[in-house]
């Protein structure tokens, strides 16, 4: 194998793929990318009690709308497969056959019960070490074989050299990391019913698929020295380990649901854009050169590396994410917002037809110049446009500035104003000077009149600017709706 970088994200399909995990994917996608490198998804659903294929699926959905192209995995394919670990069984009954053959893996048929009361006695004695005493470790083979030969439950165990030194490597994020091996007790690799464990199947995982480096979060930081002792008991090169610092919520606390919306799609299905999603999150712990906050993450692609990163825990801080989202939206152009996200929206909604644009692109643009630096995510683009296409009164608003004494009085004078302005010159800034003389000849204060006109035009005394909304409903639908309005106001 060629000393190209080979990284994977290897989610368990135990639940949606929250944002932690999005951010792993991010940083190992990005840095194959920036590197030249390959990016692989593998699946380790060895949970059968909790790994689904509806959880895969929605993994997968999670990948391709974040953008986060994988080489290899499901779906791809590639050399070094299967990409799920279900079907990797006869992988692992192969490595652990040639551990045994070299004498590094043993048999042990200690009982769950056995095991506690070892400990408990290691306890009492107020050991320094409280772990498997390696009960097994040196059982005569011919012992040993004779009761597996006879279907005595048993488990296989790691066998550290008991002069191995301490274990130490150079982590790309935290440095020098040192744990003593004789704290390291001999660990199970494969279960009495055959299953691997983790720290046994991803060693074999990612040693046969060549993983240069893992990059992953930082609760997985105490399973690296025992990982390492298996990498080297299969003579594997060990890769180079990143632990990433995991995402507090504002609470200080590991982000979870308590904080509110924690996976991929949820962000997906509230009306994010993927591109700013992947920025805010690429940014939790990475940056390009600690003042730029919007990257593209094609942008990401090109620049992402490791020495980056910062040990210390990322606050996740939605209002943020809202910002930068807004910023996304109001960089694009008209035509591209209106294509992208207005229509769409639109159509979902219910407004308009899917092929609308082409029938009205000048329009559209023109909404969308509006609606651009006014929407957070793209849900707003319908809501805030919603009473183009559907007139409803918000009953707050009519109480507190249409039916109030005087209304009716503003209302025809802003009709009788707005009704003599020829067809050509209905634009917002027509209309807006046009309006300007009303509260004057009526003496009352702008807030009134204006306030009232913008109810009867838009349904709610809070929308998008009075002049270009009223340009954008035309003329007769604008008079029209003055009049609407009249019997919900008074003298």
């Amino acid at each position: 194998m060629s000393d190209q970088i080979r990284v994977r994200f290897a989610p368990s399909p135990t639940g949606r793929l929250h944002l932690g995990g999005a951010r792993t994917a991010i940083y190992n996608w990005a840095f194959a990318r920036t590197h030249g490198g390959t990016f692989i998804l593998r699946i380790d659903d060895t949970d059968p009690e909790r790994s689904t294929e509806e959880n895969t699926q929605q993994i997968l959905r999670s990948m391709e709308w974040l953008g986060l192209d994988w080489d290899e995995g499901p779906q791809k394919g590639g050399d070094f497969g299967p990409y799920f670990q279900t079907q990797r069984a006869s992988h692992y009954q192969a490595a652990l056959e040639r551990l045994i053959e070299k004498g590094a893996a043993y048999p042990c048929f200690c009982t769950a019960e056995e095991l506690e009361a070892s400990r408990a006695a290691a306890r009492e004695r107020g050991d320094s070490f409280q772990g498997y005493q390696r009960t097994c470790r040196n059982m005569d083979p011919a012992e040993a074989q004779a009761r597996i030969d006879a279907g005595e439950p048993h488990v296989w165990r790691l066998k550290v050299p008991e002069d191995h030194p301490a274990v130490v490597f150079e982590d790309a994020v935290h440095g020098t990391c040192r744990f003593e091996a004789k704290e390291l007790d001999d660990m199970v690799l494969v279960r009495s019913d055959g299953t691997p464990t983790y720290n046994y199947a991803t060693v074999v995982d990612d040693g046969e698929m060549g993983i240069t480096h893992v990059i992953r979060g930082d609760d997985h930081l105490s399973n690296t020295p025992r990982q390492i002792l298996v990498f080297e008991a299969l003579g594997y090169k060990i890769p180079t380990f990143a632990h990433l610092s995991m995402i507090l919520g504002s609470d200080g606390k590991k982000l979870s649901k308590r904080h509110g919306a924690t996976s991929v799609e949820e962000y997906r299905d509230r009306g994010f854009l993927n591109d700013a999603l992947v920025n805010y999150l690429a940014l939790l712990g990475w940056s390009l050169d600690g003042e730029t906050t919007i990257i593209h993450p094609d942008q990401i692609a090109q620049s992402f590396t490791l020495d980056r990163i910062s040990k210390n825990p990322a606050v996740f801080d939605e209002e943020k994410l809202l910002w930068m989202d807004g910023e996304y939206m109001n960089s694009m152009s008209d035509q591209e917002f209106a294509q992208r996200i207005l229509v769409p929206q639109l159509a979902e909604a219910g407004f308009i037809p899917p092929e609308s644009y082409s029938q009205r692109a000048a329009w559209y643009d023109q909404l969308s110049n509006i609606l651009k630096p006014r929407c957070r995510v793209m849900g707003d683009a319908a809501e805030k446009s919603r009473f183009l296409f559907d007139l409803v009164y918000d009953e707050p608003s009519v109480n507190k500035n249409l039916a109030k004494e005087g209304t009716r009085g503003y209302l025809r004078a802003c009709y009788e104003t707005l009704e003599v302005l020829g067809d050509d010159i209905w634009t917002a800034e027509d209309i807006d000077a046009a309006l300007e003389e009303v509260p004057v000849k009526l003496g009352v204060p702008k807030k009134k009149v204006f306030q009232a006109l913008r109810v009867a035009e838009c349904g709610h005394q809070v929308s998008l600017p009075l002049g270009p909304s009223m340009e954008l409903l035309g003329k007769r639908e604008s008079l029209s709706r003055i009049e609407l309005a009249d019997p919900l106001a008074q003298d």
